[in-house]
């Protein structure tokens, strides 16, 4: 699973050809380690078509920051380095995708 921070999110995330979806996590988060394995998952299954990738919110506090992320797990959608749309907090494999193809 590839790890977004602040130093490679403007060249993996923004410049991205494919749409991206980005979990902002930490290891202490239980709904986090909730939803890791869908999010492990989807990335195994979107390989190619989505880049699926995960911000430790403990490492990195610029980019949550920027998309003003106060709880976690938040899940952000982008597609052509714009962000479209967002989860906040534990949901469903079938949510995540319904929501992924809304973006694409």
């Amino acid at each position: 699973m590839l790890a977004i921070n602040d130093s490679n999110f403007e060249e993996m995330v923004i410049k991205s050809q494919i749409p991206v979806l980005l979990d902002f996590w930490a290891p202490w988060c239980g709904p986090c380690r909730m939803i890791s394995p869908i999010v492990e998952e989807l990335a195994k299954e979107y390989e190619g078509k989505w880049l699926i990738a995960k911000c430790n919110v403990d490492e990195s506090t610029d980019i949550p920051m920027k998309f003003g992320i106060r709880n976690i797990p938040t899940l952000l959608f982008f597609k052509d380095g714009v962000m479209k749309d967002k989860m906040v907090g534990s949901t469903t494999k079938s949510a995540i995708v319904s929501k992924m193809q809304s973006v694409e």
